[in-house]
């Protein structure tokens, strides 16, 4: 096995390449030439195996591994609970991480999708590897980026500087970007968003692409493709594949916090049984009439209960698989949550349950929407 960062990343770019990520000579040469390694110099947390909630250990430069796993092909914690990083634990930890690395195959298609050429410049939100490669392909000058929290911008331009790369680096909101910059031809994010904010468009050039993953908090989310119009609005579709990101910070769920009476309730036969959601597209559709809403699950009087509860709006659903296999639900609030699932996911299976790949994405500054369609048949709502 090669033990070199060299042999490594000419490793790496076969590897990508052999699975049809790599598609162009110079993306080819930006992963050759990059070194990943930098950019992990503080380490990364690794999953401990066992039973309940997913513990984190640290792996450091001085660990034996570290090197060659800095050039395999899997996302890497680099942040637990918002400020923790790996040279502060000694042993493990049982937080949720707040940042990665992505994995390079991610990295490299989204790359390739944004379809850039010499003379392009890019905004990117979220600073880190595929900065660095930016910077190779398009030069510093070209790349702006974004980076919400100061020890991860810090940590990015350090690694850059070691790689020779010096681009604009900006702490701050990447939801409202950087105007002062002026429009760029690409905008790309490495975070996930609910609401494509309006922004990226008024920074975006006419006829100049985003590429941004959507999601929502059922956490079913995938990569859409936009392209800028003269009149101000941007529209495009999903490019498929399931694509994951962390949500931008901003856009993350709130604490649920005290629960409400799961008992008091206008209780009625399911037509849509809570295990729908187990699958991606459909809970994806799910998320188009109840973006905000999250599923937890509890165990009551010997019973599970799929509970979906939006915390803002104030609206919940509690669903019970019965004896002989049916579903009930009860609802509560001022809204009836199921009821809007119900209604999307049924009208998206007549339709043919088309896949992802067939939504389409549009932002204006009034907000989002999207929309799918079947042999000439739209159907659309705010995202």
């Amino acid at each position: 096995m090669p033990h070199d960062d060299k042999s490594l990343r000419l490793r790496l770019a076969e590897h990508l390449a052999a699975g049809g990520y790599l598609r162009t000579a110079p993306w080819r040469a930006a992963v050759e030439e990059v070194p990943r390694h930098e950019f992990l110099r503080g380490g990364f947390f690794e999953p401990v195996d066992g039973p309940g909630p997913t513990a984190w250990r640290p792996v450091l430069p001085d660990d034996p591994q570290w090197l060659e796993r800095c050039y395999d092909d899997e996302s890497l914690v680099t942040q637990i609970a918002g400020t923790i990083v790996p040279r502060d634990i000694r042993g493990e930890i049982l937080r949720a991480p707040t940042s990665s690395r992505t994995m390079p195959s991610l990295v490299v298609r989204m790359l390739e999708e944004l379809h850039v050429e010499d003379g392009l410049t890019v905004q990117e939100i979220g600073s880190g590897y595929s900065t660095g490669l930016l910077c190779h392909r398009l030069g510093d000058q070209a790349v702006t980026s974004v980076e919400v929290d100061p020890d991860v911008s810090a940590s990015a331009s350090v690694a850059l500087g070691a790689c020779g790369y010096f681009p604009e680096l900006v702490v701050g909101d990447g939801l409202v970007g950087h105007a002062d910059g002026g429009k760029r031809d690409r905008t790309i994010a490495t975070c996930g968003v609910i609401d494509l904010p309006y922004t990226w468009v008024e920074q975006t050039k006419p006829g100049g692409l985003i590429l941004a993953t959507l999601c929502g908090w059922l956490y079913s989310s995938e990569l859409a493709r936009l392209t800028v119009r003269e009149d101000g609005t941007a529209r495009g579709r999903f490019l498929g594949g399931q694509i994951s990101f962390m949500l931008a910070r901003p856009q993350l769920p709130p604490s649920l916090g005290m629960l409400p009476d799961l008992d008091i309730g206008e209780e009625r036969p399911a037509s849509l049984a809570a295990n729908v959601l187990d699958d991606w597209n459909t809970r994806f559709v799910a998320q188009l009439a109840a973006p905000r809403a999250q599923r937890i699950s509890l165990v009551r009087d010997g019973r599970t209960e799929d509970v979906l509860i939006d915390v803002d709006a104030g609206v919940w659903a509690a669903l019970t698989q019965e004896a002989g296999g049916t579903w009930t639900v009860r609802q509560g609030g001022p809204g009836r949550l199921w009821d809007d699932v119900e209604r999307y996911v049924t009208r998206w299976r007549s339709d043919g349950a088309p896949g992802l790949d067939h939504f389409e994405v549009t932002v204006t500054p009034d907000g989002q929407t999207i929309t799918w369609s079947r042999e000439g048949h739209e159907d659309e709502d705010d995202g």
